[in-house]
């Protein structure tokens, strides 16, 4: 892995930044599965620009992934209740 940062963001933000990616990675889900198997998740979907469904499911892997780290690192600073 190359260089790593530390950013700070206050929750509302990084509410912000964990819903933007959330939002791309359900585009990309859903490009693979159209691309797959020809179905959209819903109605007005936009398919993302890919070569193949294999391709399509790797970049929605990557991010989940980021999500998954992003949540665990602010999950692990909550304040307990």
């Amino acid at each position: 892995m190359g260089t790593t940062y530390t950013l700070k963001l206050d929750a509302s933000d990084l509410g912000q930044v964990l819903d933007g990616l959330h939002s791309r990675s359900e585009a990309w889900h859903g490009t693979a599965q159209y691309l797959a198997a020809g179905t959209t998740p819903h109605d007005g979907f936009v398919i993302e620009e890919c070569d193949d469904a294999e391709e399509a499911r790797a970049i929605a892997t990557d991010y989940d992934r980021i999500i998954e780290i992003i949540e665990a690192q602010r999950n692990a600073q909550r304040p307990s209740p």
